[in-house]
């Protein structure tokens, strides 16, 4: 996605590093137009991609959504383990 975020580019040239056969490409390809991330267009026998970057929005949604609460879960363990060690001091031997 790196170098589509520089602008549109032919299947051939995003393909061309890519250390995978045409066929397993275009799988991943479809997987990522399927998800709404990469749009295509043909013109002859040259298809052309581009990111949608308005599709990312879901995505950075989801994210925030599980960061929020491992940091609250984290926060609880904290708390936890701070109670429990402050409780530890306490006591007598």
């Amino acid at each position: 996605m790196e170098t589509l975020a520089g602008g549109p580019k032919t299947v051939s040239d995003l393909a061309a590093p890519v250390a995978m056969k045409l066929p397993s490409f275009m799988q991943h390809l479809r997987l990522l137009e399927a998800s709404g991330i990469v749009v295509t267009s043909k013109s002859g026998r040259i298809r052309t991609c581009w990111l949608d970057p308005t599709a990312l929005d879901e995505v950075e949604r989801w994210v925030g959504q599980r960061r929020r609460s491992w940091v609250d879960r984290l926060d609880g363990l904290e708390t936890f383990l701070s109670q429990a060690n402050e409780g530890a001091k306490r006591k007598p031997k």
